[in-house]
């Protein structure tokens, strides 16, 4: 396995919790007060002559999400308060450097929400290794071994709509230039059946993009940023692509990613452990579901 490959492993894993977690960041901040008048005998669904209550949906929703979503909300205030009791910040050059490498492996990101994920996934691992020390000889001798996985190629987020034949394609680019959206147009007409119900959207592509045909690497670097292009042959037909964002490639030296190591080496002495349940005796947590 390249190591190219395997931090794209690794990714994938943190992606996974990042999903999870940043749901419950972007609920808490648009938690609405409920009224003191709200009745929980309230109908909120009538079937025939049966009906269902606010209180029974809200009992069903405890009892299939409720332990869950209350660990998620504990570890974020766990994480938040134990950053804040030993000082622990993270920049934002930080989260910009983090955000840039999961644009290039990944698709389009709401970049909001994921800059708060990556705050919260970096601030958790500080925590867990902010009293491990690694030798510098050992981060230098890891980012030697690694120094690939530090280089960004400059990426394209780009979308696209195939059809079968040119006039098809013309009759695309008209329709776009009379102000009909692109991604409806896709969503309707495109052939690729795996991004036409994401509006054509097939995220970041770079020149290691083994799914991509050539002719978009050569014709994305001369579109500006939301310009679509002229059709061109494809190999499934023909192909009318949008530039969304250009991401230009960047190699990290040591000592822009070093923290990032020191986290890295310490957590996989660990066992790669990354969990915020060992800190609750810290933070005497106790819950609903403890009794």
């Amino acid at each position: 396995m390249s190591g190219k490959t395997l931090w794209s492993v690794i990714f994938c894993l943190v992606i996974i919790n990042c999903f999870t977690v940043g749901y419950f960041l972007s609920k808490e901040r648009n938690v609405i007060p409920v009224s003191s008048n709200d009745q929980t005998s309230e109908t909120i669904a009538t079937i025939g002559e049966t009906s269902i209550t606010r209180e029974q949906w809200m009992a069903e929703l405890e009892s299939r999400f409720g332990k869950e979503t209350l660990k998620e909300l504990i570890n974020i205030r766990v994480v938040e308060e134990l950053a804040e009791k030993y000082k622990i910040t993270v920049s934002d050059e930080v989260i910009e450097r983090e955000l840039a490498v999961y644009k290039s492996m990944y698709n389009s990101l709401d970049e909001g929400t994921w800059r708060d994920q990556i705050r919260y996934s970096i601030l958790l691992e500080e925590i867990l290794t902010r009293d491990v020390t690694i030798p510098e000889k050992e981060m230098k001798a890891f980012y030697e071994k690694n120094k690939d996985l530090y280089n960004i190629d400059v990426s394209y987020h780009l979308s696209h709509i195939i059809v079968e034949t040119e006039n098809e394609a013309d009759l695309i680019v008209e329709e776009l230039k009379g102000g009909s959206s692109f991604e409806a147009l896709a969503l309707e007409k495109s052939l690729d059946e795996f991004t036409a119900n994401s509006g054509g959207d097939i995220g970041f592509v770079s020149k290691d993009n083994e799914f991509i045909s050539n002719e978009y690497l050569e014709i994305a670097p001369k579109l500006s940023e939301g310009e679509w292009s002229d059709p061109f042959k494809v190999e499934t037909g023909y192909a009318v692509i949008l530039l969304h964002e250009r991401l230009e490639g960047k190699s990290y030296s040591y000592e822009d990613v070093k923290e990032q190591i020191r986290r890295q080496i310490a957590l996989e002495q660990m066992d790669g452990s990354v969990a915020v349940e060992p800190l609750w005796e810290e933070m005497n947590v106790t819950w609903f579901y403890g009794k």
